[in-house]
């Protein structure tokens, strides 16, 4: 078989890519800053919510999965404080807690963004559909791991290291059922979004849509996961 007659198979990691450079993409707009993830990846056999801030966004379509994002109380602050600054939020009205809902809140809603501009990637260049929840935080307690399981036939389960503008770390873990996409003709993807937009969306002066789980939600959140 020659070169031209082998199919272009996308896999785990070139999905997993595709988020990572969403994350980066986004929050590097967002911030201002300069965002960027290891160049290995770690195969793991489950997701996990962590301290201080864990993060998750459940999606299903052509594929399913889950995607988590688990901040250190110093990263989760620093693009938080990185991001309402460059909305021009002045320094003394800002949050000085990571367990402040409005850091909860921000945190969703970069959140949000990165896994919509993820899902807007996966229709363009895969040619299929998918729909995401809206992100849910969890602010814990040192003590405290929650194991996040998905209804998957044949889960494989990746965790990445970014690292923020001042270097500081959180990571990214994303569970997925085994899928190769195998592509079968040319076609051209739709045009990605303007740069200009996106950055636009970043700074416009709203507050976030996303909210914390509280107390009570919180329960009946676990309870839906089977924890």
């Amino acid at each position: 078989m020659s070169t031209q007659e082998i199919p272009v198979v996308f896999g785990t990691e070139d999905i997993l890519l595709s988020l990572c450079n969403s994350v980066t993409r986004v929050l590097t707009v967002a911030t201002q800053s300069q965002i960027h993830f290891s160049g290995m990846v770690q195969r793991i056999t489950k997701t996990c919510l962590k301290p201080d801030i864990g993060c998750f966004v459940l999606f299903d379509g052509g594929f399913s999965g889950l995607v988590v994002i688990n901040f250190s109380a110093q990263s989760a602050m620093e693009l938080y404080e990185s991001y309402m600054l460059n909305m021009g939020m002045a320094k003394e009205d800002l949050a000085t807690s990571h367990t402040s809902d409005e850091v909860s809140n921000v945190m969703g809603e970069l959140m949000n963004q990165f896994v919509g501009d993820f899902t807007g990637k996966v229709a363009r260049e895969l040619q299929t559909h998918i729909t995401q929840n809206q992100p849910k935080m969890l602010v814990l307690n040192k003590q405290v791991m929650l194991s996040v399981d998905t209804n998957l036939d044949k889960p494989e389960a990746r965790r990445v290291t970014f690292f923020t503008g001042r270097n500081n770390i959180f990571y990214l873990e994303l569970a997925i059922d085994r899928t190769e996409f195998i592509k079968l003709f040319d076609f051209e993807s739709n045009e990605a979004p303007d740069p200009d937009e996106l950055i636009a969306q970043a700074n416009k002066p709203s507050k976030p849509k996303s909210q914390p789980v509280q107390s009570s939600e919180q329960d009946d959140l676990l309870d839906s996961l089977g924890m």
